[in-house]
C-alpha cells in the first residue's frame, strides 16, 4: 500500500511543482501540505486529474496550535472511489487571514467550513453564507480554541420566576486548585492549612 501512496505523492508533487506542494506518507496515509493561496488549485487538481479523481469530499476540520504564528491547520479529507484511496490536505492560517472557500469545487464543504468558522474562528473567503452553525445566537468566542475557558463565558438556564431562558455570566463556586499529584501516603513537601495543629 505504501508504494502506491508514494507513487501518488510523487505524481502530485511533480504536477504541482510550481505550487510548492509538500507531501508525506506515514501510517499508510498520504498527507499534502500547501499554502492558502494555492489550496483551490490543489483541490481542483486532486478532483480532476485522471490519476487522482478524489471526487468525494469527506471532511474539513480545524486544528489549533496556539504557540505557532499561523496557529490553525485547515485539514481536508478526500476519497477517490476510482483509486480506492484517501488523501489528506493541510493548509496553515492565522486568526485574520482567510482561506479560500472550497464550496464551488465541493458543495459538501459548505457546512464544514461554517463549523470551522463557528468553533475555531477560521475565516473562509468567498463562502456563500459564513455564519455560526452550532453555537447559540449571540455566542462570543470560539469554543474549540485551546485558549477558550473550559467553563465557557455564559451559563444558560430556565428561570421559573421569569418563565423564560436567561443568560448569566459563569460564576465559579470554588477557587481553582493547583494539584501536585504527589502520593498522599508519602506526604507533601509543603504544609497544608491545619497541619500545624497535628504536629503539636
Amino acid at each position: 500500500m505504501d508504494e502506491t501512496l508514494i507513487d501518488l505523492g510523487e505524481h502530485i508533487a511533480s504536477e504541482l511543482q510550481e505550487l510548492g506542494v509538500e507531501w508525506d506518507v506515514s501510517n499508510d496515509e498520504l498527507t499534502l501540505l500547501t499554502s492558502a493561496d494555492s489550496v483551490i488549485d490543489v483541490l481542483r487538481f486532486l478532483r480532476d486529474d485522471p490519476s487522482c479523481r478524489f471526487v468525494c469530499f469527506i471532511d474539513l476540520c480545524g486544528v489549533d496550535y496556539p504557540a505557532r504564528e499561523k496557529r490553525f491547520d485547515v485539514v481536508y479529507h478526500l476519497l477517490s472511489p476510482y483509486q480506492n484511496s484517501r488523501i489528506r490536505l493541510k493548509v496553515q492560517t492565522d486568526e485574520d487571514t482567510p482561506v479560500p472557500s472550497a464550496v464551488e469545487l465541493f458543495p459538501a464543504a459548505n457546512w464544514f467550513e461554517r463549523e470551522a468558522f463557528d468553533l475555531y474562528g477560521i475565516l473562509f473567503s468567498g463562502h456563500p453564507d459564513l455564519r455560526r452553525i452550532l453555537t447559540d445566537y449571540g455566542f462570543s468566542g470560539y469554543p474549540l480554541r485551546k485558549d477558550f475557558p473550559m467553563t465557557g463565558h455564559v451559563e444558560v438556564r430556565y428561570d421559573d420566576e421569569k418563565k423564560k431562558v436567561v443568560y448569566e455570566p459563569v460564576k465559579l463556586v470554588q477557587e481553582f486548585r493547583n494539584f501536585d499529584y504527589l502520593s498522599p501516603w508519602e506526604g507533601t513537601d509543603y504544609e497544608l492549612p491545619g497541619d500545624e495543629k497535628a504536629k503539636n
